[in-house]
C-alpha cells in the first residue's frame, strides 16, 4: 500500500502545481488510510496514518460520513460499500480487452501457459487480448488473428450461447469441414458438441484446430449475455506427459472458468 502519510502530503502527484487541490488529496489520503490491517480506526489513528492534525482529519472524516463513504459510531470510523463506486467508475470506462488483459496475465502466470480472449465476428473468432508464454501453433497468434469459430474452443463457447435463430443463421452460412483428422466435420457433430459445451459451461478442444494443440475455454458475460470467451492453450504432448493428465486438465478448467467469472464481474460492474 502507498504510504498514507506521504500520500496526504503529495496526493500521489509528482509535484504540486497551480492546478493542485490539496483538500482533495487529503480527502483521498483519508480513504486510503483504511486497509486490510486497519479496517476500523479512531480519529487519532486516522490522523497519525495520514499525518494530518486531529482537527483536519475530523473535518475530512465527517465530510465522508455525510457523503456515506464512511460510517461511525461516534468513536470508530470505517469505510462503507459506497467506496466501491469509485472503482466501478474506473472499470466502467474500460474496454473489454483492457478489462481482460490483467486477468489473462494472472492466469498465464499461475499456469505457465498462454492465455487469450476473443469475440465472435461473422463466422470467425477474432483475438482481442493475448498473453503468450511461447509459440504454440504453426501460425503466430496476435491480437486481431482470426480462426473459424466452429473449430476453436473459444468459438464453440460463444456459439453455444447464441440464440437458436442466430445459431441456425451461422450454420447456414458456414461450411463445417475438419481441419485435422481429429476434428468434428459435420453440422450434426458440431451441434452435439455445442449442446455439451452449453450444459457444462466450458469447452475442451483436443487437437481439432491444429495437431498437438489443446485448449480450454470459458464464456465471458456482460450481465445479460455471453460477449466473449477466454482460453488457455496447451501442448497436447505436455499434457499427456503429466502424471495425471485428467487432474491437470481439471485444474486448468477450474482456473479458466474462475478467471472468466472475474472478467464477467468487472464487465458487469
Amino acid at each position: 500500500m502507498i504510504d498514507a502519510a506521504k500520500t496526504a502530503k503529495t496526493g500521489g502527484a509528482p509535484a504540486a502545481s497551480d492546478q493542485y487541490v490539496q483538500s482533495l488529496a487529503r480527502g483521498l489520503a483519508v480513504i486510503r488510510a483504511f486497509d486490510t490491517d486497519h479496517p476500523k480506526m479512531t480519529l487519532s489513528e486516522v490522523a497519525a496514518r495520514t499525518d494530518l492534525t486531529r482537527a483536519t482529519a475530523r473535518r475530512f472524516l465527517h465530510t465522508l460520513v455525510e457523503l456515506d463513504y464512511v460510517r461511525t459510531d461516534g468513536k470508530i470510523f470505517a469505510l462503507t460499500a459506497k467506496v466501491l463506486q469509485l472503482g466501478y467508475a474506473y472499470l466502467s470506462g474500460l474496454s473489454l480487452p483492457q478489462l481482460a488483459q490483467p486477468h489473462l496475465e494472472e492466469l498465464s502466470l499461475r499456469l505457465g501457459e498462454s492465455t487469450s480472449a476473443a469475440v465472435l465476428e461473422g463466422a470467425d473468432i477474432a483475438y482481442i487480448a493475448r498473453v503468450a508464454t511461447r509459440r504454440i501453433m504453426a501460425v503466430g497468434i496476435t491480437v486481431g488473428t482470426r480462426f473459424p469459430a466452429y473449430a476453436t474452443s473459444m468459438g464453440r463457447v460463444v456459439l453455444a450461447a447464441l440464440p437458436p435463430a442466430r445459431l441456425q443463421e451461422y450454420l447456414a452460412g458456414t461450411e463445417i469441414r475438419p481441419l485435422t483428422p481429429r476434428a468434428i466435420g459435420t453440422r450434426e457433430g458440431l451441434l452435439a458438441e455445442l449442446d455439451l459445451v452449453r450444459s457444462q459451461g466450458w469447452c475442451l478442444l483436443n487437437q481439432e484446430l491444429e495437431l498437438g494443440l489443446m485448449s480450454v475455454a470459458a464464456p465471458v458475460h456482460d450481465g445479460l449475455k455471453v460477449v466473449a470467451a477466454i482460453n488457455v492453450s496447451l501442448h497436447a504432448q505436455s499434457v499427456a506427459g503429466r502424471p495425471d493428465p485428467e487432474a491437470y486438465l481439471g485444474s486448468v478448467r477450474e482456473a479458466t472458468v474462475a478467471t472468466a467469472e472475474l472478467i464477467s464481474a468487472d464487465l458487469s460492474s
